[in-house]
């Protein structure tokens, strides 16, 4: 005979929120001390995602799966490196010319200090001596410390993702395999609702990559000509630039503006720099509220409260890497609630 009594049921509570509290414990510390790890598996995926149509297409010209991968990835990586190239010397040409923009700049600039110098000046005549008996207080972290949390050294960085294109190929290799064995991991009567999770996840990550590489672009292309027209130094450089720092969720608009900014400081005009400034805030806007819900929108169902709060936990544990794949890890964690029955709660709160 069950006991059905009202402190059992408040035993169950407390017992079914002690694990949750436990397992969520344990999610959180794993992803913070396997950061490397995880990210570039993560990595991969997306990038296998990816490139999944590509290889669907060579196989079509009856091509072995394990060759039109590897065509797949070689072609990647031949690409990505000519970018790198271009964008270096782009970047080694605009570092010649720093000294030039940066005495423009602070030209610019110094009224605005000489008026700070005056302030801070008039404070300490009024102000007097600091007090001797003031608690040291711990400065809290700054922003950039947070963005660059688990960089490394550059040597660990390219090591790290010298395994992306590698854990890429295998896994689009070995993809019907991976899928079918994960499936198998799962009890007998949640083998298909495993099978149909794995492939809304595998839609929504590849309606992801493949979605904002077509807004970067689209965006990329009209700020540089935009950045012509205006007469922007650097604009084929810093129009591409700009146009993928606004695929940055959130912080994109800000990081998008500083490039063009930047290099027009002192060489244009201020009626100039201020096109540029509303053409940015225009495009992002428009790619946040168009595009994004025609390319994505039937993907990625996830309501704005939840994003924010997937890039302020996803910043703080993985920093710049974590603002880049919340979106993704929110999107994928959803698609599971919505088919776990005991989680469907938890999706309905991050759904719209």
């Amino acid at each position: 005979m069950s006991d059905n009594s009202p402190e059992s049921t408040e035993e169950q509570n407390t017992h079914h929120w002690s694990l949750t509290l436990l397992g969520m414990t344990l999610v959180v510390v794993f992803a913070y001390y396997g950061e490397s790890v995880l990210a570039v598996i993560i990595f991969a995926i997306l990038l296998s995602f990816m490139l999944s149509p590509v290889v669907q297409a060579l196989e079509y010209l009856r091509l072995p799966r394990a060759l039109a991968a590897l065509i797949s990835v070689v072609v990647l990586l031949v690409i990505l490196y000519g970018i790198t190239a271009a964008s270096y010397n782009q970047a080694i040409t605009f570092a010649d010319n720093v000294p030039k923009y940066s005495q423009k700049i602070r030209s610019i600039l110094q009224p605005f200090r000489q008026e700070a110098e005056k302030i801070e000046k008039t404070r300490e005549v009024v102000g007097g001596s600091e007090p001797t008996n003031v608690v040291p207080v711990r400065q809290v972290q700054s922003w950039s410390e947070v963005l660059t949390h688990g960089a490394g050294t550059l040597t660990d960085i390219v090591l790290a993702a010298s395994f992306i294109p590698f854990l890429a190929y295998f896994l689009l290799t070995w993809q019907s395999h991976a899928r079918s064995a994960t499936v198998m991991l799962f009890p007998l009567e949640h083998r298909h609702t495993a099978f149909v999770t794995l492939g809304l996840i595998g839609k929504m990550l590849q309606s992801f990559i493949v979605g904002n590489l077509l807004i970067g672009l689209l965006i990329s292309a009209v700020s540089v000509a935009i950045f012509g027209l205006l007469h922007v130094p650097f604009f084929y450089f810093v129009g591409f630039l700009s146009g993928f720092l606004s695929l940055v969720p959130y912080l994109g608009v800000v990081l998008a503006m500083v490039p063009p900014v930047l290099v027009g400081l002192g060489q244009l005009e201020p009626s100039s720099l201020l096109v540029v400034a509303v053409c940015v805030v225009g495009m992002h806007l428009f790619a946040l509220n168009v595009l994004y819900p025609k390319l994505l929108g039937s993907r990625l169902r996830i309501n704005p409260l939840a994003v924010t709060i997937a890039l302020l936990f996803w910043g703080a544990v993985w920093g710049a890497v974590g603002l880049v794949l919340a979106i993704p890890i929110t999107g994928a964690m959803k698609i599971v609630f919505d088919h776990v029955e005991s989680m469907k709660p938890y999706a309905d709160w991050l759904g719209e």
